[in-house]
């Protein structure tokens, strides 16, 4: 299974009946693929729309239809569209449920680098920022290493995304809370031994008494 798919999996095991959840783009798009069967809930893009459903099939997209990246997005039946200034309203507002957001970086802490790449122009953090800070839960969904290189690190080199410590990371390898501050290890990757992780890992990790594999 592609590293992304096993994490949009279980990403998706997080959802529960009518939540409204932004995704942001990149693998939190996937999400919206594994929606178990029979559960109802409410994806937003930031640009303006709530309703979206699994990415179109090939040939189907329309081009009047995206998420914020501008990438082609289903809509389901009862999807509604607005600007993007009540977008931002149901965002700053606290109304979110779950936001799911890629990530560059995550320290020890839960604290989250995700817009600047370095040596790439960036046209700015878009609403991440904003999502972070006013969403009730935030997950990221991002593979644990990038060209080998830890991506869960003790100290962020990328600018800061928001000082709000993110509720939960879900890697291919592994899934990691931080209860108090301190990067705790709950779940690994399919196959995935606990060395395997900390291996790849460059935070110090607080290793749960209860340590599953993931459920997908």
């Amino acid at each position: 299974m592609e590293p992304q798919t096993i994490i949009a999996r279980r990403i998706a095991r997080e959802l529960t009946p009518g939540m409204l959840v932004n995704l942001g783009i990149g693998i939190p798009t996937l999400v919206a693929n594994f929606v178990p069967e029979g559960l109802q809930v409410f994806f937003q893009s930031e640009n303006g729309l709530i309703g979206t459903g699994a990415l179109p099939a090939e040939g189907m997209a329309h081009p009047m239809l995206t998420d914020a990246a501008g990438r082609p997005v289903t809509a389901l039946p009862g999807a509604s569209t607005f600007d993007s200034a009540l977008s931002f309203g149901l965002i700053r507002g606290g109304h979110l449920d779950l936001t799911v957001l890629g990530g560059l970086q995550v320290d020890r802490a839960g604290r989250l680098a995700n817009w600047m790449i370095p040596g790439k122009m960036v046209p700015g953090m878009g609403g991440a920022m904003d999502l972070v800070t006013g969403a009730k839960r935030v997950i990221v969904a991002m593979q644990h290493t990038a060209k080998n290189v830890p991506k869960i690190v003790e100290s962020l080199t990328l600018p800061l995304t928001s000082t709000r410590v993110v509720d939960l990371v879900v890697t291919e390898l592994a899934v990691i809370a931080f209860p108090d501050g301190r990067a705790t290890l709950l779940e690994t990757g399919p196959g995935i031994s606990v060395d395997q992780v900390l291996a790849a890992t460059e935070a110090e990790l607080v290793i749960s008494d209860k340590v599953s594999e993931m459920v997908l």
